[in-house]
């Protein structure tokens, strides 16, 4: 689990195919390995990924064709910029929101322009997950936990602060045509599942029979 408040920077330093899959090594000077077992997960632009060897300064992971096809992971390169996050701890500052690092979509940066000092952005997502968003609330984009201004349709809009910015990829990377991780929020999903569970359930049951007879109406003089 994560809570899309991006730790640090990272670089890629190769994909390697493997069999049909991809085995990624990132490096970066700025995280802290200190901590870093095999085994554990670390968010790779949004992408719960796990650690199968490490040193000092890198780690790798193997990337089965699952999350190739799903995700915008096919789109980097060597040298490609991305945003880390390890799992959160215990007693972690919950910063963000709740992000599970299961990416949902892949969505395309359609409009990217100076706003004072923000960044103002409108990325195109996926029509099915269109209705899992909400005006003024959470959406995880490369691993980063963003508030929308607005939804209208499937188009998102976000304004990217200063710091934010210069802390992830987005400076470095996002351009209007950038194919962006997409995560939609965790408590969304369940509601409609459960929603939709619930309506199912509602469906299939058997309708009540009635206790109503004529002998009954008849009985309590309803009937002559």
């Amino acid at each position: 689990m994560f809570t899309g408040i991006i730790e640090s920077v990272g670089k890629v330093k190769s994909m390697q195919p493997t069999g049909g899959d991809i085995r990624l090594i990132i490096e970066s000077d700025e995280l802290d390995f200190s901590d870093v077992k095999l085994g554990d997960s670390i968010a790779s632009n949004g992408i719960c990924l796990t650690v199968v060897d490490f040193g000092s300064n890198h780690y790798s992971v193997d990337v089965s064709r699952e999350t190739i096809v799903r995700t915008a992971l096919g789109t980097l390169k060597a040298g490609h910029i991305v945003n880390l996050e390890k799992a959160m701890l215990p007693t972690t500052r919950f910063g963000g929101h709740i992000v599970a690092g299961h990416v949902d979509g892949v969505g395309v940066v359609s409009k990217l322009q100076q706003d004072a000092r923000s960044i103002y952005i409108e990325i195109e997502i996926p029509q099915e997950l269109a209705h899992y968003t909400a005006t003024k609330g959470s959406i995880t984009v490369d691993g980063i936990s963003l508030t929308t201004n607005l939804v209208q349709d499937n188009i998102v809009s976000l304004n990217i602060i200063p710091h934010t910015a210069q802390v992830t990829n987005i400076a470095k990377h996002w351009l209007v045509g950038s194919k962006v991780n997409i995560e939609v929020d965790i408590v969304a999903r369940y509601l409609e599942r459960l929603i939709n569970k619930s309506q199912a359930s509602a469906m299939a049951a058997p309708s009540p029979q009635s206790q109503i007879t004529e002998a009954f109406l008849a009985d309590n003089g309803f009937m002559k």
